[in-house]
């Protein structure tokens, strides 16, 4: 599903950093790359857990679940990515609220993944800084390197769906 997918592309991502050295059996790579590849196959369709994901983009949920996050402290040095992820969450906030506002459901359910994955980049965005807050040395680039990626993914949803107009859907029906 899509939690089992998102694992896939942080693996690979991983393997990727690593270079030929992820593949080794010593390094933590391999083996969250081979648990990511099986629970793709284990699960249901993803399109079925993007059904599911919905409600929780419009129950306020997921914002609530970020705003959360916003409020557990982070060292100094984190503080400026603490606030790029506040920026991102007020952009994912926005668009959600844009597409409710339309109350159009064809629509909803249309953006519904790239809501979802804004909502992931998130997350994941405060999970490592968390962990540089506790671990510098071990995760405050990856941090740096993680909220670039995350701000860019971002910022593609953010325009896609700013700009999307419900009209256009008939253009993506089959």
């Amino acid at each position: 599903g899509m939690n089992s997918e998102y694992a896939n592309q942080n693996a690979y991502d991983c393997i990727q950093i690593h270079g030929g050295s992820g593949f080794m059996m010593e390094y933590a790579c391999q083996r969250i790359y081979r648990d990511a590849r099986i629970t793709s196959i284990y699960e249901g369709t993803t399109q079925l857990q993007t059904v599911a994901a919905i409600r929780y983009v419009t129950n306020g949920s997921y914002i609530a679940t970020l705003r959360n996050y916003e409020a557990i402290p982070c060292s100094e040095e984190m503080q400026p990515l603490m606030d790029r992820v506040k920026e991102m969450a007020n952009k994912f906030d926005a668009c959600t609220n844009a597409v409710k506002e339309t109350q159009n459901q064809e629509l909803l359910d249309f953006v519904a993944r790239r809501l979802y994955e804004m909502a992931a980049v998130c997350v994941m965005s405060h999970l490592l800084i968390q962990d540089a807050t506790k671990a510098p040395e071990l995760f405050a680039k990856s941090a740096h390197v993680y909220v670039n990626y995350a701000e860019a993914e971002i910022e593609k949803h953010f325009n896609f769906i700013r700009k999307f107009k419900a009209e256009e859907l008939a253009d993506y029906r089959l």
